[in-house]
């Protein structure tokens, strides 16, 4: 009975119904939207790790800790058979890193460089431009933002000054051959890569490296020597630990977010019951309870969320499609890694099951409740009150 009385006063009431149907279904958009965005963002920043730098894992030598570059004098030998194996079945790149100087039109700044295998397929680098420059002396690959802080661009040269294995200071002569966009800003910045015979030559560590990056789906090599096995876990925890650390700001934003839409929603249900006071003292003056006339409002509300959930789907669900296929072009530079976060510059919403129904699970009741607390006060006054218009709040 209630649910027909209900489902009727709806129907009949179409500009109100329509009107706090779209304010909860806008609602419903705006917090899925914002927080999808905000997980997308947090997504990428792991995904762009992985694909740039971790792949599957790696074999570390047990000198090696990229966070001290002074380590990286000794963090330098040939890998264990078992590793080399990886290598030559293309399943791995060694990667060989020493501490070095650039000097770009007249300044000095201290690098990183970096010999990777040029026709490696195991991260998503475009390391293929280091091939086939013979007559260049050290072709160099950089990222944007090294690119902006040095000033280079394509085909300049500059001095590259290095220490080898002889604890022998030498220098010559390095071109960029590409500048690389990766997304990654600890790759844009402060980084050089060269070819690995190149830089094994360079630096007198002949069929060495300091660590080897498999690719993904591959078991652990037992006989991998002194060598340190670190998996993709181990590799990203610290973006875990920064995301983690962003765990409170997140639902921060997305209590604000809830905030508003109850804002929103409040005004819409509690003005759209108040301005029915002689329709509920009518109510009443025919017989009906208090209890039945809270529930029918309530009721009401509970249809206007259902409601507010289809239109969210017609209305706003291509839009959201739109976005998490193409994403939105934030149409800012990232690449000198201000943010302190990976961040692309294309982002792409993330709608996970567990936003969607926890949003509506929150919203709705938020529905409920507005609808029901008015009511009820209105409910608890006498019908001739009501009748007459005389509400208080």
């Amino acid at each position: 009975m209630l649910f027909k009385i209900a489902l009727k006063n709806l129907l009949g009431a179409r500009l109100r119904t329509w009107l706090n149907v779209f304010v909860t279904a806008t609602s419903f958009f705006m917090i899925i939207f914002m927080s999808a965005m905000y997980d997308g963002m947090r997504e990428h920043a792991m995904q762009v790790s992985i694909d740039t730098e971790i792949a599957g894992g790696a074999y570390w030598h047990p000198e090696y800790d990229p966070l001290d570059p002074m380590t990286f004098e000794d963090a330098h030998s040939v890998p264990p058979d078992a590793v080399r194996a990886l290598v030559d079945q293309k399943k791995a790149i060694p990667v060989l890193v020493s501490q070095a100087s650039i000097y770009p039109n007249g300044r000095i700044m201290p690098v990183i460089m970096k010999g990777i295998t040029p026709e490696q397929n195991i991260v998503n680098m475009p390391t293929q431009m280091l091939a086939n420059d013979d007559e260049v002396t050290i072709p160099v690959l950089i990222g944007q933002g090294m690119a902006n802080d040095a000033k280079l661009e394509v085909g300049d040269a500059f001095i590259i000054r290095w220490l080898d294995a002889d604890r022998t200071y030498d220098a010559d002569e390095g071109i960029v051959v590409h500048i690389m966009e990766t997304e990654n800003f600890k790759l844009d910045l402060g980084h050089i890569w060269v070819p690995l015979e190149k830089a094994q030559a360079m630096l007198a560590m002949e069929g060495e490296a300091t660590y080897v990056t498999y690719a993904e789906g591959l078991s652990i090599v037992e006989n991998k020597g002194d060598w340190i096995h670190r998996d993709v876990k181990y590799l990203i925890r610290d973006m875990e630990a920064l995301i983690e650390a962003d765990e409170p700001n997140a639902a921060i934003m997305y209590i604000i977010l809830l905030a508003l839409a109850a804002m929103g929603i409040f005004n819409a249900q509690v003005l759209s019951i108040f301005r029915r006071g002689k329709e509920i003292g009518t109510l009443m003056a025919l017989g009906m309870t208090r209890a039945r006339v809270v529930g029918l409002f309530t009721l009401e509300g509970g249809l206007n969320a259902l409601l507010a959930v289809i239109l969210t789907v017609i209305l706003f669900g291509p839009v959201l499609w739109y976005f998490g296929a193409y994403g939105i072009n934030l149409g800012i530079d990232y690449s000198e890694g201000q943010m302190g976060l990976i961040i692309a510059k294309r982002l792409i919403p993330v709608y996970s099951i567990g936003l969607l129904i926890t949003t509506t699970i929150i919203v709705s009741i938020i529905v409920l409740i507005v609808s029901y607390m008015p009511s009820r006060r209105i409910a608890r006054m006498k019908p001739t009150d009501a009748l007459r218009g005389k509400i208080t709040v």
